[in-house]
């Protein structure tokens, strides 16, 4: 990623001496263009607003406006502005409501500047941004059904394919990783995302799995499936 082409990063931290310290490690990172960094929920959503960043990497924990209803806001109103969560915490209630909110990726504060680096390119070119750790976690506590019964139509025109697909789309999988797995291309994949985003009204893959939770497609962590 050239200079011109650098991913535009807000950094939100209340902790000074972490959101500086994090500032200066991405300003050594290729592909990164810090443009500001707020101490809480509320200056962020104010920040993105008055810059337009690619991404903000935001705390969890703050006063005023945590980081779940920051990225909230943000989501909506600055879709264009991609939220990665980099926190302390990975327990199930902060991850999944960092998710729910908007969240495309998740860090926690122990990754390296390469790793941050490859959750802000992931998020940028729509794949999710999430540590290895998170990642086995939502597959571990995600039970995904990979279609809904077949005496059951599926909502909104969804076909069995983009069912399919829409509940690999919540196990976090990518445009490609999708295509590996059902033997597809990855042209086929983004037809169909596009076509489940249409028909289901969402605008991201965040909504979309909001989305299939709604619908029963597929089950919330913690559901027993018998």
């Amino acid at each position: 990623m050239s200079a011109a082409t650098a991913a535009r990063v807000i950094v939100v931290d209340d902790q000074a001496v972490v959101r500086e310290g994090i500032v200066m490690l991405l300003g050594l990172m290729p592909g990164i263009d810090v443009v500001g960094a707020a101490k809480d929920g509320l200056e962020a959503v104010t920040l993105v607003g008055e810059l337009g960043p690619d991404v903000v990497l935001m705390d969890l924990r703050m006063p005023r406006c945590d980081g779940v209803e920051a990225t909230r806001r943000i989501r909506e109103r600055h879709p264009a502005t991609q939220v990665v969560v980099l926190t302390t915490y990975d327990d199930d209630d902060s991850l999944f409501p960092a998710l729910r909110a908007g969240a495309r990726g998740y860090l926690t504060k122990d990754a390296s500047g390469d790793e941050i680096v490859k959750a802000v390119q992931d998020v940028m070119a729509g794949d999710a941004g999430l540590a290895p750790a998170v990642q086995r976690r939502l597959l571990e506590r995600v039970s995904a059904v990979s279609a809904v019964p077949e005496r059951d139509a599926a909502p909104d025109g969804l076909t069995a394919r983009e069912t399919e697909v829409l509940s690999l789309v919540a196990e976090g999988l990518s445009n490609h990783e999708i295509a590996r797995r059902l033997r597809i291309g990855a042209a086929t994949v983004k037809t169909h995302i596009n076509n489940i985003f249409g028909k289901a009204g969402v605008r991201d893959r965040a909504q979309a799995v909001r989305y299939a939770y709604q619908h029963g497609l597929i089950q919330p962590p913690g559901t027993n499936i018998t």
